[in-house]
């Protein structure tokens, strides 16, 4: 998640103080992802000198009012044209640790999965029982709020998904052939090559 262009995109609706920024990306977001204060004020410090944001009024209280640039209104159009790209490789710590898991001897994968299992349909049911909290229950707060929970409810139940695939799948492996040897062979300095894509989807027929 981008809080540079998130942050960019409120200020795009009109100049804000820090505090004011952190309270409006939480009712944007559902307060899902709460933002402290000093990652606000890092993030406008290299988004001022990146020339996207400038400081501007400072008011009675002593608030200093951000304000975009016409660099960061061009920046905030670019965002909300692109699609999110995705990387190539996972950072998903769920699918690296079960990968790994699989590969180890003596490691009873069947309960790893399972302990998993649970925790992830825990994680579903919490959200399927959630309640908006505001105040206006059919105001634009709340379908920003409904956007995220319908985004993390999709999201645990592939991962539900995903869990009883892999379990089929590690079914058809006899537990001797799953562990792996520590490599003999010292490998070289430096990074292997990347596989691409192609590579990728022939290893895992």
């Amino acid at each position: 998640m981008s809080v540079r262009q998130s942050l960019l995109a409120i200020l795009n609706q009109g100049p804000c103080y820090c505090y004011q920024l952190r309270e409006e990306f939480d009712r944007r977001t559902g307060s899902t992802r709460p933002l402290n204060v000093g990652q606000i004020y890092n993030t406008l410090d290299r988004l001022e000198r990146d020339g996207l944001v400038e400081k501007g009024d400072v008011d009675e209280q002593g608030h200093v009012y951000w304000q975009i640039t016409d660099a960061g209104s061009a920046e905030v159009r670019a965002w909300l044209g692109a699609p999110v790209e995705r990387a190539q490789g996972t950072r998903d710590e769920l699918a690296i640790k079960l990968a790994i898991a699989a590969t180890l001897p003596g490691i009873d994968l069947a309960a790893v999965i399972q302990t998993q299992r649970s925790a992830s349909l825990r994680q579903l049911q919490e959200l399927n029982r959630a309640k908006y909290a505001g105040a206006n229950p059919d105001g634009p707060e709340e379908l920003a709020w409904s956007l995220v929970v319908d985004s993390m409810i999709f999201a645990a139940e592939a991962e539900v998904r995903w869990l009883d695939h892999t379990e089929q799948r590690l079914a058809l492996h006899p537990h001797h052939t799953m562990g792996l040897e520590l490599a003999s062979e010292k490998p070289k300095r430096g990074r292997p090559a990347k596989a691409d894509a192609t590579d990728a989807a022939e290893a895992v027929r």
